[in-house]
């Protein structure tokens, strides 16, 4: 998985940015928060990434903060938003700003972000409170509190890169439901998914 990637800003056409990194150009859509906070064309970058795979293309997601990304993975996570949608939000609202709006129910405040009504804000307070996990709650929804809850999931990240190596994703997602459910890291997971398959 690339979980981070520093180089030389070459392009920047929000949403869209271009680095290169070591002769390499990676394409990376970052929100507009991420690109207020980038330096000008031809400097270094350091950008926390997402790399998310489907079926039909694999999309590389840029933030300046790992706090940004990780609200962005869990509003990815809520039923009916895409990554075009979180990108929206985190472009509309700091990260603080996004907890603040869950933590006290501000719909009217969501509403007001390009493509979000106001079904999907009730959706977002609902969802959000229950994915923010109970430790972030008893610190008040705290950027800091938020982040400790983003762990990686090791089936999800055992599942992508089954799908990295050429899997379909529901074949992946059918092999890794089957492995026991313990406490196995992605590592011994992807070893087992594999294994299973040869059998």
């Amino acid at each position: 998985m690339i979980g981070r990637i520093v180089g030389v800003l070459v392009e920047k056409s929000p949403p869209e940015l271009l680095v290169d990194v070591a002769g390499i150009g990676y394409e990376v859509t970052a929100s507009m928060s991420t690109i207020y906070e980038l330096p000008p064309i031809g400097q270094q970058v350091t950008l926390h990434t997402h790399f998310q795979v489907k079926e039909d293309a694999q999309s590389l997601y840029g933030f300046v903060t790992k706090d940004e990304r990780a609200l962005f993975r869990i509003l990815i996570k809520v039923n009916g938003v895409g990554p075009k949608m979180a990108l929206a939000i985190l472009s509309s609202m700091s990260p603080s700003e996004l907890i603040e709006a869950v933590q006290e129910s501000q719909i009217t405040s969501l509403t007001k972000i390009p493509g979000v009504g106001k079904k999907t804000a009730e959706r977002l307070v609902v969802e959000l409170r229950d994915k923010l996990g109970a430790a972030a709650k008893q610190d008040l929804f705290t950027t800091k509190a938020v982040v400790q809850q983003v762990t990686t999931d090791p089936r999800q990240e055992a599942e992508s890169a089954l799908v990295a190596l050429g899997y379909k994703p529901q074949e992946a997602a059918r092999v890794i439901a089957k492995l026991p459910k313990d406490d196995s890291d992605s590592e011994s997971l992807i070893k087992a998914a594999l294994k299973s398959t040869l059998r």
